[in-house]
């Protein structure tokens, strides 16, 4: 072991070894584990990656040893040398014969996980001074442009990254480590009941059309006012927070397996509102007797079972007024560290504060730091957003995506862009006069039609379809659900 320690000490290294901590025999210890015996990558592929490992060679071979272990094929000198004996750096150190040098070194399989929590920790102390040296540097230069509370809220993103993943800075990955995250989310899809690689909202329709709510995407649910763009986002809140269950995710780690972790960050509407309109769809007793407190004996049971149910729901509110998007960042991360955090929800977009003056790069700011806030936590943000006015005007009210108030940002930003639209609402505005029977007539038929039914209009979708989704809508309760189609009416009566 140390013919390899000094074969490795290059004069760069050694200069290096005084002020960065690190083990290059434990790095030696563990790939010598690894390329000896494949089975002792299963037991540490959950604590370390290629980037923790101060040599870069290391980190290359322990890359290509780990593509080839998933694969199930076989990683050992003989195999690893036809994909590294031209590497440069495996050059300096000897060439292919570094790579049995390094198997013929290992002495025991048995600490590899020491060895492996070792290398992360020492790789995450060197991010850390890194870190540190770069937040002093900034805050010991004295500039217009740079806030200090704008470095604090840097200061804290990096921090939060270099906690959750390991690095305070993601930069470049390979290919190889991108094909693999792929494949393993279509993998979740294809081994969870219903095909759906994201989070179900318990919306059936919308599932199937979404797919459910992806990782790192931002959704953007628009509507004019009275249309039920609040009820919808509580209705998705309350079914996600309700089925979470906790457990072992396929990468070793503990997490959501079902449902999740919500945070609503509800700027419109008190905490104590948006409570009230979930348990009125919990309890389904209308919100309107909940608020008056008109409720019979049987009504207030129910009312209080649904509350004590709700309870246990991971569901955190945050009801702060018109907040700026950095300090709407900070919270999300800050939720995320301490309760975990699956899904985030936003009401609406346009109460956000950005830095701008202007009002269209206000909300293009905002609309990216929603974004940034999806792919950084890697979580579905699903935003509100209100629409123009110029709806009003056409014939047919149906929203389109020029509807958007300051739409190029918004419609660019998201990967997902819906709109709630029931048509029932303008019918209901446009009964005749009593007089003319014939009409009155013709709109009772139309609003027998269209009661109880609301429409989702999907018209952006980056991955997937658009089109609309069907879903009924109870109007005392504030809910949407599921709408049973006219064929699966005729089933339901047959099986009785």
């Amino acid at each position: 072991m140390n013919e390899i320690t000094s074969f490795n000490a290059a004069g760069t290294e050694v200069e290096s070894a005084e002020t960065m901590p690190h083990s290059i025999e434990a790095e030696q210890q563990l790939l010598g584990a690894i390329l000896t015996n494949n089975d002792v990558y299963d037991r540490i592929a959950s604590i370390i990656s290629a980037q923790h490992f101060y040599d870069p060679v290391h980190a290359r071979i322990f890359d290509v040893a780990s593509a080839r272990i998933a694969k199930n094929n076989l990683a050992s000198p003989v195999t690893l040398k036809a994909f590294l004996e031209d590497d440069d750096g495996l050059k300096e150190l000897g060439g292919p014969a570094y790579l049995a040098r390094l198997a013929g070194a290992a002495i025991s399989a048995f600490a590899v996980r020491d060895y492996a929590q070792m290398i992360y920790d020492l790789a995450i102390r060197r991010e850390l001074i890194g870190l540190g040296q770069e937040i002093a540097g900034k805050a010991a230069s004295v500039d217009v442009e740079s806030e200090p509370k704008d470095q604090i809220v840097e200061a804290e993103q990096r921090l939060y990254n270099l906690a959750e993943q390991g690095q305070a800075d993601s930069g470049f990955q390979s290919f190889l480590k991108a094909v693999t995250d792929a494949v393993n989310v279509a993998n979740a899809a294809y081994m969870r009941e219903g095909g759906l690689a994201g989070i179900a909202t318990d919306l059936v329709d919308m599932d199937k059309m979404l797919g459910g709510l992806h990782k790192s995407d931002l959704l953007i649910l628009a509507g004019r006012p009275s249309m039920g763009k609040t009820s919808l986002a509580t209705n998705i809140a309350f079914n996600v927070a309700k089925a979470y269950k906790r457990g072992k995710l396929p990468d070793g780690t503990e997490g959501a397996v079902d449902g999740g972790v919500v945070g609503f960050f509800s700027l419109e509407m008190s905490a104590e509102q948006l409570a009230g309109r979930i348990l009125a769809e919990a309890s389904e007793i209308s919100s309107h007797k909940i608020r008056q407190g008109d409720m019979d004996e049987a009504e207030f049971r129910r009312f209080v079972d649904a509350a004590k149910e709700l309870e246990a729901c991971p569901l955190f509110i945050d009801d702060t007024a018109a907040i700026p998007i950095s300090q709407l960042a900070a919270r999300a991360r800050r939720l995320k560290r301490t309760h975990g955090l699956d899904l985030l929800i936003v009401d609406y977009l346009q109460l956000v504060r950005g830095m701008s003056d202007n009002r269209v790069q206000e909300i293009g700011e905002i609309s990216m730091g929603l974004k940034a806030i999806a792919k950084e936590l890697n979580i579905p943000v699903i935003a509100l957003s209100q629409l123009s006015r110029q709806v009003e005007s056409r014939d047919d009210k149906r929203p389109q995506l020029s509807d958007l108030r300051e739409s190029g940002s918004i419609e660019q930003d998201a990967d997902v862009v819906m709109f709630v639209f029931r048509e029932e609402y303008y019918v209901e505005r446009e009964k005749p006069s009593d007089e003319r029977l014939e009409e009155v007539a013709e709109w009772q038929e139309r609003m027998s039609r269209l009661h109880g039914k609301a429409e989702v209009i999907i018209g952006k979708q980056r991955h997937g379809p658009i089109g609309t989704v069907e879903l009924s809508f109870e109007a005392q309760f504030t809910r949407f659900g599921n709408l049973v189609k006219p064929w699966q009416q005729n089933s339901a009566d047959q099986s009785f």
